[in-house]
């Protein structure tokens, strides 16, 4: 009997879910290793962490999503180390074999080195860290009612640094919530105080975005009352003051760090295999140097001719990344194997209710359609129908009544030392 080809993959963002996905019920052996047991959609972490939908609706356990392959399976642990040499993963539990490895670990935040940012600010690249948010924001102002004063000015200022979609998304979201929910929930606190500050070191938001979506975007954050900061750079937080390059300071107790990306490298690769902390690959996805390992998604760097610098760290590469190699990967020779581009579908951003922007290669456009092309996108990259609905109620409900009832303030208790 023809032994099957085992193929690991580590980790299970967009592209290493995709991948399983097109391997799934495939004459391969296929394992999926993460250190968390489920999936999450990562554009919608900013509305986890200002209480417009749970957690849950973002979230894909593994085992379900394999629940009924023939060829999948999935093990949580967490990979300390490749051993290229003799075909190995090590993680912290056991080590695991592969005829062909597949690296898809996506990035972290980039603190840039900085370990006291690291320490005091909130990054927002996992389910974790989006509640974390939402507990610390909310329980600033239970303190403050409490209280009752304004002797901390640090309380009345979310600063979030960088401006890119995270950024300028998660701005318009504590925006509106400022306006219109925390108000009623704190009805003998004035709200007048509380800013929304958001720090860009360029000097329009969206970057990345046309001309007209910069210029709107900026619009739309003034228009909903957030402080726009622009072509500030961030030095350092001591989890009391934000210290500009320029020299200015900004009390704050609420940091929130969207200022850039960092890939999770792996030990076991010389630095020659690297650029940028992402892994060199061709144009098939393989990592230089080697002939049975891979990386794709945010973690790989390939240079092509129409992006010599290395494609952008964007959901659409990495699923198609992973679409394009599973489809090598099934092929009988390697000569029979596709080079990867990106074709770029174009991107988007919203920034609260009625309001976002839209650049399409064909057309650009902003306002209340694209608020309404956002959503109805979003929703239907959920993977399941039963996260769709409960996600469709939630902003349904929200749209009519301005509100949603999941402020849950979730802290793991402690008993004799240790989390219960």
């Amino acid at each position: 009997m023809e032994t099957r080809e085992k193929i690991i993959i580590i980790g299970g963002g967009f592209a290493g879910l995709q991948l399983a996905k097109t391997l799934n019920n495939k004459n391969k052996k296929v394992i999926v290793l993460d250190r968390m047991n489920h999936h999450m959609f990562q554009p919608l972490f900013y509305q986890v962490a200002s209480g417009r939908i749970e957690p849950s609706n973002i979230s894909f356990p593994f085992r379900k999503i394999f629940q009924q392959s023939r060829n999948t399976q999935f093990r949580m642990t967490d990979v300390r180390e490749i051993d290229t040499a003799n075909n190995k993963v090590i993680t912290d539990e056991a080590e695991f074999t592969y005829d062909k490895l597949i690296i898809a670990t996506g990035c972290k935040t980039n603190f840039f080195g900085n370990k006291e940012l690291e320490g005091k600010a909130f990054g927002m690249k996992n389910t974790q860290e989006a509640i974390s948010i939402r507990n610390h924001v909310l329980m600033t102002f239970e303190k403050l009612i409490i209280e009752k004063s304004r002797s901390d000015d640090g309380n009345w200022n979310i600063v979030i640094v960088g401006s890119g979609p995270t950024g300028v998304e998660l701005a318009g979201a504590f925006a509106e919530m400022k306006k219109d929910i925390l108000p009623r929930d704190y009805p003998y606190m004035n709200f007048d105080h509380l800013k929304i500050i958001l720090v860009s070191s360029t000097e329009k938001p969206l970057a990345v975005m046309s001309s007209e979506a910069q210029e709107k975007s900026e619009k739309y954050l003034k228009d909903l009352g957030v402080t726009f900061m622009s072509g500030e750079i961030v030095t350092d937080y001591d989890g009391e003051k934000v210290h500009l390059k320029s020299g200015k300071e900004i009390p704050s107790n609420n940091v929130i760090w969207a200022a850039g990306v960092t890939g999770n490298v792996i030990d076991g690769f010389s630095e020659d295999k690297l650029v940028r902390n992402r892994y060199i690959v061709d144009r098939y996805n393989k990592i230089k140097g080697y002939d049975n390992i891979y990386a794709i998604g945010d973690i790989a760097y390939m240079e092509t001719p129409k992006y010599p610098q290395g494609h952008p760290q964007v959901a659409n590469v990495a699923i198609n990344q992973a679409k394009n190699l599973g489809k090598n990967l099934l092929k009988k020779t390697s000569g029979e194997w596709n080079e990867y581009e990106y074709d770029d579908k174009g991107s988007l951003a919203t920034i609260g209710k009625h309001r976002a922007v839209v650049d399409l290669p064909f057309i650009k456009f902003q306002g209340f359609l694209a608020w309404y092309f956002w959503m109805f996108l979003h929703l239907m990259l959920i993977l399941s129908v039963r996260n769709k609905l409960a996600i469709f109620f939630n902003w349904m409900w929200s749209y009519i009544n301005k509100d949603s009832s999941l402020r849950l303030i979730i802290i793991p208790s402690k008993k004799n030392g240790t989390l219960q």
